[in-house]
C-alpha cells in the first residue's frame, strides 16, 4: 500500500524511481511499466515537471533566465502538487499502480544543491503520499556524466547548474551540481528509506533486481482485464503516457 502522512493507507500502489541524470532510472522504469502492463495491471503514470498548470511558466522563466532558487523550487513544488491532487492521489484511491519518474525527493536534493534551506523544502513537500517502495538507481559520478555528455551536445544553462555560480565553463558547472545533489540522495536513503539499486550493473540485471523488489507488493492492486476502473481511469486521463496501452496478456515473471 501507499499511505498518506497521517498514515491513512491507500489501497493502491506507489512505485517511484530516483537518482541523478544519467543514472538510467526512467529506462527501468520503462521497463517496469511494460511488465506490469503485460501482467494486466491498471498502470498510472507521473513524471517529474510535467503539469499543464505550469509548463508555460516555467519555460519562460528558463529561457529568460528569472528563476532564482526559491522560485525554482516553488514552480517544482506546483507542479509536483498539481499532479499528486489531480493524478496519484486518485489512482491510488481507486487501487492502481502508480509509477512516477522522479518524486519529492528530486525535489528535496535539486533545492538542497541550491542552496535552499532543507527543513523548509522537506516542510513544502510534507504533504506528498509515501510511496510502497521508493528505488534510488545510484551510480558514480564520473559514470553519470560519461553517460549524459554522450546524448547530448551542450547542456543548457539551469540544468548545467549555471545560475549558482560554480564555474564559469558548463560541464565543469554541471559535474559540480551533480555532485551536489548525489550527497543529498545519499544522505535521504536512511532518513526515507529509499532502496538503492547499482545503476552501474547491466541493464537486464538491475531489471530483475527491480522486479524482485516490486513483486511482494502487488497482492491486491487493481487489474486492467475485465474491471470497469479502466475505463473511468482512462477517461480521467489518469494513465498518464501511457494511456490506451494497457495489456492483457500474462507475462511469466
Amino acid at each position: 500500500m501507499a499511505f498518506l502522512p497521517d498514515g491513512t493507507p491507500l489501497p493502491g500502489k506507489l512505485f517511484i524511481v530516483e537518482g541523478i541524470d544519467g543514472s538510467g532510472k526512467s529506462t527501468q522504469l520503462d521497463l517496469l511499466h511494460k511488465w506490469l502492463v503485460n501482467l494486466g495491471y491498471c498502470v498510472s503514470f507521473s513524471e517529474w515537471n510535467s503539469s499543464p498548470l505550469v509548463r508555460k511558466t516555467t519555460k519562460r522563466g528558463k529561457k529568460k533566465m528569472m528563476l532564482t532558487p526559491i522560485t525554482f523550487s516553488l514552480m517544482h513544488a506546483v507542479d509536483f502538487a498539481h499532479r499528486h491532487q489531480q493524478q496519484i492521489i486518485p489512482a491510488l484511491k481507486a487501487g492502481a499502480i502508480v509509477l512516477a519518474d522522479r518524486y519529492v525527493y528530486t525535489g528535496l536534493g535539486r533545492d538542497a544543491a541550491r542552496g535552499v534551506d532543507r527543513d523548509w523544502v522537506r516542510q513544502m513537500y510534507s504533504f506528498a503520499v509515501r510511496p510502497t517502495v521508493a528505488l534510488y538507481f545510484r551510480v558514480p559520478l564520473e559514470e553519470s556524466l560519461r553517460r549524459i555528455m554522450v546524448g547530448r551536445p551542450s547542456l543548457k544553462y539551469y540544468e548545467a547548474g549555471l545560475d549558482l555560480g560554480l564555474s564559469e565553463d558548463p560541464y565543469e558547472s554541471y559535474r559540480i551540481f551533480q555532485g551536489r545533489i548525489l550527497r543529498e540522495y545519499d544522505e535521504m536513503v536512511d532518513e526515507f528509506g529509499l532502496t538503492v539499486i547499482d545503476a552501474a550493473q547491466r541493464l537486464v540485471k538491475q531489471q530483475e533486481v527491480v522486479r524482485d523488489l516490486i513483486r511482494p507488493h502487488l497482492e491486491g492492486a487493481l487489474r486492467s482485464d475485465s474491471n470497469p476502473m479502466r475505463e473511468v481511469l482512462s477517461t480521467e486521463h489518469l494513465v498518464g503516457r501511457y494511456a490506451g496501452s494497457f495489456g492483457r496478456q500474462e507475462a511469466s515473471s
